[in-house]
């Protein structure tokens, strides 16, 4: 079974045109897509996740 595709949170920043302290303050509130702390300490964000953040976005605009 292949593994989900996992982002660095650069290309997480860069795919929604948003800055790290504003992401982090999305974060905080509950908002941000999920993300996976690794045990070197960096955090990734599955495809699917973001994917399905993007969803609930579009599905709150409406």
């Amino acid at each position: 079974m292949a593994r989900p595709k996992m982002l660095k949170l650069p290309e997480v920043l860069e795919e929604i045109e948003m800055s790290r302290a504003a992401f982090y303050r999305m974060r905080a509130r509950g908002k941000a897509p999920k993300l996976i702390k690794l045990p070197n300490g960096h955090l990734r964000c599955r495809r699917t996740d973001l994917d399905a953040w993007w969803s609930s976005m579009e599905d709150a605009a409406a």
